[in-house]
């Protein structure tokens, strides 16, 4: 009522006030604090993330003479400490921090060699807030050494990509007191070579050997390169009802998730792509979706079969969430030539069960689990050209290293444990010694039956 009391002079002259205003406010609505600075190391490059208080708008540029890499972010104001940074392994010397215009915000990364910067912002989610993220990727990349090391009678070793969940500023799942998924899974994932690498015809590779940050796709490209005959991911997740607990070992399905925790999973491990900063972007064709499909069929069906091993090997170590594999579209499976599995080794949202993955013993039991699996998937399936296949069709089967050919049982030894660690199926073992069922006792003698 008022307005359409207004002259036509006085409406320009409100207008007028309401854009003044607006150009006023605008930029104290869009200026970010700069809260925290964080650092990783990674083989290839340095990620520098810093924690804003709002969105941000920046540029970037080089310098050269000496080497250095400019940073203005517009309206901010720097509220961060670096005295904690540690640059020892990084070509950043230093930060420096200074106003520019007297309004905007410059940050200059003092350098020891040349690199190439990469920068963007990531928008907040339920573990960060808004990120501005600078990767600073070394020029000369360090060579890729893969190797194919031959052993006994020129037999190359069987090589398992171990893959520790998360990473860098992606900490994973979160538990009580502080517990980090990618803490838990780095501690097992280390174990797990340590133990390969002491078997003859194994070699453990590390997919990341430090905290930092590994896109999904990278994850499987790292694998490729090591000419990996296994990759395995390791994790600890979490749900968000605190009760749900267990190990499962999950493989990538075509089609849809086999329960809705899968589908869940899932769908949480593939975001890391996004907290990372890295958009996931799976758009093949009609051709190479057919190419794909036709070179998984074979991986599937053995990432199957290792993952029932593992399994098998996780339940005299830990509750399972579901006595058979799982199956969920896991972005870091879908590596077509490589068998792949994703082992969870518990939830860290529980309770209970976050005390057991952060405990040494229990990492190492799992750890345990995960390798002995693994050995009696080889102990069937070693391809022609290794050790294992070689030991195994000369009658040398790794598992039996004392070539005994019968046991006698003890205190704790089940039917399908031994059956695995022998490396025959359970129903060889019951038929050759004419057992009805699993029940076993202590003293009895076994016969071993024959590897073929």
């Amino acid at each position: 009522m008022v307005i359409a009391l207004m002259t036509n002079n006085s409406r320009v002259h409100v207008s007028m006030l309401l854009v003044m205003l607006a150009l006023l406010v605008a930029p104290l609505v869009s200026a970010a604090d700069i809260d925290g600075v964080r650092l990783w190391r990674a083989p290839d490059h340095t990620r520098v993330v810093l924690d804003l208080s709002d969105t941000a708008t920046f540029n970037y540029f080089t310098l050269n003479n000496p080497e250095r890499v400019v940073v203005d972010i517009q309206g901010a104001k720097f509220k961060a400490k670096l005295n904690d940074l540690d640059f020892s392994q990084s070509p950043v010397k230093k930060i420096r921090v200074a106003k520019r215009n007297k309004q905007d915000l410059r940050l200059v990364f003092d350098l020891s060699v040349a690199v190439k910067p990469n920068t963007f912002l990531l928008a907040a989610n339920q573990q960060y807030g808004d990120r501005l993220v600078i990767d600073l990727y070394d020029r000369e990349a360090k060579p890729t050494v893969v190797k194919t090391a031959a052993n006994n009678n020129g037999k190359r070793d069987i090589i398992i990509a171990i893959d520790a969940g998360h990473g860098g500023e992606d900490p994973g799942a979160l538990g009580p007191r502080k517990a980090r998924e990618k803490v838990v899974v780095m501690s097992i994932a280390r174990e797990v070579k340590r133990l390969l690498d002491q078997i003859p015809g194994y070699r453990g590779e590390l997919v990341r050997d430090g905290d930092y940050y590994v896109g999904l796709s990278k994850r499987r490209a790292i694998a490729r390169k090591k000419q990996a005959d296994l990759f395995i991911s390791i994790h600890a997740d979490a749900f968000t009802d605190k009760s749900v607990s267990g190990g499962s070992v999950y493989t990538l399905s075509q089609r849809g998730a086999s329960s809705a925790s899968a589908r869940f999973l899932a769908a949480s491990e593939n975001s890391t792509d996004l907290i990372g900063g890295v958009a996931l972007s799976d758009k093949d064709n009609m051709l190479a979706t057919v190419l794909l499909d036709l070179s998984m069929t074979a991986k599937l069906d053995h990432s199957v079969l290792v993952g029932k091993e593992i399994l098998r090997e996780m339940k005299g170590v830990t509750k399972l969430h579901k006595n058979t594999v799982e199956h969920a579209g896991f972005a870091v499976l879908k590596t077509p030539d490589i068998p792949s599995v994703l082992v969870e080794t518990g939830f860290i949202s529980n309770p209970s069960e976050a005390r057991r993955l952060t405990s040494s013993s229990h990492q190492k039991k799992l750890a345990k689990a995960i390798v002995r699996g693994t050995d009696a998937f080889f102990n069937r399936h070693a391809v022609e050209g290794t050790l294992v296949y070689w030991l195994n069709h000369n009658g040398q089967s790794l598992a039996t290293k004392s070539g005994s050919e019968t046991y006698k049982i003890k205190s704790g030894d089940t039917l399908s444990e031994l059956a695995s660690r022998y490396s025959v199926s359970l129903a060889d073992l019951r038929r050759y010694n004419r057992l009805s069922g699993d029940r076993i006792r202590v003293g009895q003698v076994l016969k071993i039956p024959p590897r073929s």
